[in-house]
């Protein structure tokens, strides 16, 4: 269906106002946001209500509403139930703003990317050379950054320089942690302990005290022990005690998180309900650059 650039203008208004606010949108609300007269609007509604885009909710409250039909006028996806994907221009969330899609317009240019963000929302606020961010997306948590290099206003995109791409598996923990615990006796000294994780190149190992784990011994443990003149201390001494553990089905974005959040660099993993593995930042590394 072929609109005008004044058609589009309205339902694009119409379909952000809507979702906005969560009711029938009236004329003027419209014409305001598109800088438009509230007449001209009224005028495009009746022959926008004849193509079956729009419906008229009558009353006191009334207005107008998007029908399907306007959602596949513009190629957008109407969904009953869906996630919002924030956008960020110049570090600040742009209220009631949503990315709809995002498309790639150059990939195989060996030093530039760039791409497209169908936007269900505002994009009037942004400019050239406006910093902008997208995501993190609801499945495998993309989060994009970039320049804004050009805006459409007729299809609501923002075209962008694309400068930074982030992703994580959608694949739970269990699929990462290591299941060859390397685990440190409670009362072995500094020196066996630093030995023990030379030997096998981990920057940490969980501590026993026989069958059960009570913390977490790493290199910086160490040097902190020796820092302060603690050379013949055990090592249930110098560990961390405190214990983070997570589920093996919980998702690698909320591992990192975690790991975030409490600033470590391990994580124990429990299989049901018991610590059995563990998981560091190391693994995740590997796994972001085994290509």
């Amino acid at each position: 269906m072929e609109l005008t650039p004044i058609q589009k203008d309205i339902l694009i208004a119409l379909i952000n106002l809507q979702r906005e606010k969560s009711r029938a949108v009236k004329g003027e609300e419209i014409a305001e946001l598109i800088n438009r007269n509230p007449g001209t609007v009224r005028n495009q509604m009746q022959s926008l209500k004849v193509l079956g885009l729009v419906e008229g909710v009558p009353g006191p409250k009334g207005g107008y509403k998007a029908t399907g039909g306007a959602y596949e006028a513009l190629s957008i996806t109407s969904m009953e139930h869906e996630a919002v994907v924030p956008i960020y221009r110049n570090d600040e969330l742009m209220e009631g703003a949503t990315a709809a899609e995002v498309s790639f317009t150059t990939v195989r240019h060996p030093d530039l990317c760039q791409g497209m963000i169908k936007v269900l929302g505002n994009i009037k606020g942004f400019e050239q050379g406006d910093k902008v961010q997208m995501g993190p997306t609801p499945v495998n948590k993309l989060v994009i950054r970039g320049e804004i290099v050009g805006r459409d206003d007729s299809k609501n995109t923002l075209v962008f320089s694309i400068n930074e791409m982030i992703s994580l598996p959608k694949k739970p923990v269990r699929n990462y942690a290591r299941m060859d615990l390397i685990s440190i006796n409670a009362n072995a000294s500094i020196q066996e302990t630093a030995r023990l994780l030379v030997d096998h190149s981990i920057h940490g190992a969980p501590v026993k005290d026989n069958d059960d784990i009570i913390g977490i011994v790493t290199f910086t443990d160490i040097g902190d022990a020796v820092a302060s003149g603690k050379m013949t201390a055990k090592v249930k001494d110098i560990m961390t005690k405190e214990l983070i553990t997570v589920d093996s089905e919980t998702s690698l974005y909320d591992a990192v998180k975690i790991f975030d959040k409490h600033n470590i660099g391990f994580l124990l993993v429990a299989f049901d309900g018991k610590p059995s593995g563990i998981l560091s930042k190391k693994d995740i590394f590997r796994e972001l650059t085994v290509y």
